[in-house]
C-alpha cells in the first residue's frame, strides 16, 4: 500500500514522504492516527502543489538545520556521570535524554527523539547521531565516566 506521511515517524520516513507499508499497517496504525493518508493520484497532486509552494520555507529550514549542525560539530565531547559498579559496568544505561539534558545546558534545545544512541552499557567514550533534519545529521561525541564516591 503506498501511502504519504503527515509527520515523520521513525523507522518508515519523514513528512511527506511517499512510502510503500503492508496494508495493516497502513489501514490499522497509520491512518488511523493521523500519520498518513492514502497515495491517490488526487492526495500526491495536491502533495506537489504544496512542496512547491513550501520550497523556500524548507531551503531556509534546511539551512538552519546546517547551521546548527556546524555549531554541534564543533561542540567538545560531552562528559556523562553515572553510578558505576566495580567491574566498570554502569547502572541502568545512558540514553537520548541524557544526551539531550547535556546539550541544553549547553544552550542546545534538542528534542531527545532526534537523537539516536546504541546502547551503552559501560564506561568509555562513544558517539550518538542527531538527526536534525532527513538530509542533515550530526555525530556528537560523549564520555561515560564514573561517578564520584563523596
Amino acid at each position: 500500500m503506498e501511502i504519504i506521511l503527515k509527520e515523520n515517524v521513525a523507522g518508515l520516513g519523514y513528512k511527506d514522504d511517499i512510502v510503500n507499508v503492508k496494508n495493516g499497517y497502513g489501514r490499522n496504525y497509520l491512518i488511523p492516527t493521523g500519520k498518513a493518508v492514502i497515495a491517490s493520484e488526487s492526495a500526491k497532486k495536491v502533495l506537489a502543489e504544496n512542496l512547491k509552494q513550501r520550497a523556500h520555507k524548507l531551503a531556509k529550514i534546511k539551512a538552519d538545520a546546517e547551521e546548527l549542525a556546524a555549531k554541534l560539530g564543533a561542540v567538545e565531547p560531552l562528559k556523562i556521570t553515572t553510578k558505576v559498579s566495580s567491574t566498570g559496568a554502569i547502572y541502568g544505561s545512558v540514553n537520548a535524554l541524557h544526551i539531550a539534558d547535556e546539550l541544553a545546558k549547553l544552550g542546545f534545545e534538542i528534542d531527545r527523539k532526534t537523537i539516536v544512541v546504541k546502547d551503552v552499557k559501560e564506561v568509555g567514550s562513544y558517539k550518538a547521531v542527531v538527526r536534525l533534519h532527513k538530509e542533515v545529521s550530526v555525530e556528537v561525541p560523549f564520555e561515560v565516566v564514573a561517578e564520584e564516591e563523596a
